[in-house]
């Protein structure tokens, strides 16, 4: 018996082009992200639980195959029924792109949209696991961040199920991320060890305490989520976005607070570089899409040149929710 015989399957006619790898994309915590790899012909395998566990742990793979007009995707594990069924929901089908029409004034995202057509935010509905991962990236490099994700779900979280056990094949070591307990029970020299100082800690800490009530925010509309989410201390604006965008799939969630995105969305648009106030004022016309703005320039590369030296970290970091 073959490895994928051993797993659930399910053929999906989503009835449109399904541009798998770049709409799982923001998924990925770095090259090295034990939950999530890619083959060279573009499947995808991410190891994650169902909604708050409810189904437990499950690897999933998820392949597109255009020419037959569906996504084929294998799962593992007891949460393998429950992620299956969500396969459309992950990769977007829940989106509404009608009425984003990027402006003809802004060359660059026209171009975007032309080159990526079918991208649709994802919506993985683990709040908590996009939470966790989002607060290891506050007010660090993403280098930093992702090494920290790397070894603490190495560390803590449990093999994923089917091919992530069988030593050769593409899944092979890869980890489902902790659960909230097990996250609120890492030891604080294990955090260190991780470049993990207590202020980040204390936030993912904070919202395993209570991420049974974070899960039911992906109810919410996007506003009211964001309000919710920021009710757990260490929450702010640019955490809760980035939360919205896998978790939720919110079209909406832009990346304010961000040291580099506003900078970049604006340099894409117009050619200058601006604040998050300015580059507020100029979406506007996008309410409703600005995150989907801000990842389709993402995708395309839209970058402003940098002429100074990149920045360093403090030693001290500053204690505010991000």
């Amino acid at each position: 018996m073959t490895i994928q015989e051993t797993a659930r399957f399910r053929a999906w006619a989503p009835g449109r082009p399904v541009p798998v790898g770049s709409i799982l994309s923001s998924l990925r915590r770095g090259g090295g992200d034990p939950c999530y790899r890619v083959q060279a012909d573009g499947v995808v395998w991410r190891a994650t639980r169902t909604i708050y566990g409810v189904d437990g742990p499950v690897l999933l793979r998820l392949e597109s195959r255009p020419a037959e007009g569906v996504v084929r995707a294998h799962a593992w594990g007891p949460g393998a029924d429950a992620a299956l069924d969500a396969v459309p929901v992950l990769l977007g089908d829940g989106d509404d792109p009608r009425g984003f029409a990027p402006g003809p004034e802004h060359d660059r995202l026209v171009r975007a949209l032309r080159a990526r057509p079918h991208w649709r935010p994802c919506r993985t509905a683990a709040v908590f696991e996009a939470l966790a991962a989002a607060a290891l990236e506050q007010r660090v490099t993403g280098g930093e961040a992702h090494a920290a994700w790397r070894m603490l779900v190495t560390s803590f979280g449990e093999l994923a199920p089917g091919p992530a056990g069988v030593r050769g094949t593409i899944a092979a070591g890869m980890r489902v991320p902790p659960t909230p307990q097990q996250w609120a029970a890492i030891p604080s020299w294990e955090w260190l060890r991780a470049g993990v100082e207590e202020a980040r800690r204390r936030v993912v800490v904070a919202a395993a305490s209570v991420a049974h009530r974070l899960e039911r925010t992906v109810g919410l509309p996007g506003e009211e989520a964001a309000r919710a989410l920021r009710t757990v201390p260490g929450i702010g604006v640019w955490t809760a976005a980035e939360v919205r965008q896998r978790a939720h799939g919110d079209a909406d969630a832009f990346s304010w607070n961000d040291l580099h995105v506003a900078k970049n969305v604006s340099w894409a648009l117009v050619g200058t570089v601006l604040d998050d106030a300015g580059c507020a004022e100029l979406v506007e016309c996008y309410r409703g899409h600005r995150y989907r703005v801000q990842r389709l320039l993402e995708l395309d590369g839209a970058t402003r040149p940098r002429r100074a030296p990149r920045m360093t970290l403090p030693t001290h970091l500053p204690k505010v929710p991000r």
